[in-house]
């Protein structure tokens, strides 16, 4: 396993080797020396081909994510919403496959997305705190000032995404 930085304060990828043979393959997913977060929770979606989820977060109950593709490709997105910090409002994208051996930590304060471009697409959460639905927050998956190409018009969204606040109504609610 590698550790990969990135632009963004705690934000890191991890590169796996995939070992592969006649029967099949085998990698690693998880090393608590990499990932020094108490990861408490895991969580499985399948999502099928231009199914958009996100932009979500929780504000109360913040988490830490590491998140694997099991099956397929989706492109991940993570959009720094970390008050004091020098990338806040900026955005991080990545292409996660099982193929490519690429998982992604997100560390508290960040809004995650993720958009899914195979057929079907099964993603793994591992996460530092429960799901606490009154606590979660959705923005627009296509807000002007965020300036994120997600490379789709008309993506599959949840009724919840359709509701979701714009960047400047999340960013009036949380003075």
């Amino acid at each position: 396993m590698k550790r990969i930085k990135t632009k963004f304060k705690g934000l890191f990828v991890v590169n796996t080797r995939i070992f592969k043979d006649n029967r099949g393959w085998l990698k690693e997913e998880f090393k608590k020396s990499f990932i020094k977060k108490n990861l408490i929770f895991t969580l499985v979606s399948n999502s099928k081909k231009n199914v958009l989820r996100g932009l979500h977060m929780q504000t109360r109950r913040p988490q830490d994510k590491f998140l694997s593709v099991l099956k397929g490709r989706v492109l991940d997105i993570a959009v720094d919403l970390r008050k004091n910090s020098k990338t806040y409002g900026k955005h991080f994208k990545i292409i996660l496959s099982e193929k490519n051996g690429k998982h992604l930590f997100v560390p508290k304060g960040f809004a995650h997305g993720i958009l899914g471009l195979d057929k079907e697409n099964i993603l793994h959460y591992a996460c530092s705190n429960y799901r606490d639905p009154k606590s979660e927050v959705s923005i627009k998956w296509d807000d002007a000032d965020l300036k994120i190409n997600w490379g789709i018009k008309k993506p599959i969204i949840s009724k919840k995404d359709s509701l979701a606040l714009s960047f400047r109504e999340f960013k009036r609610n949380k003075k």
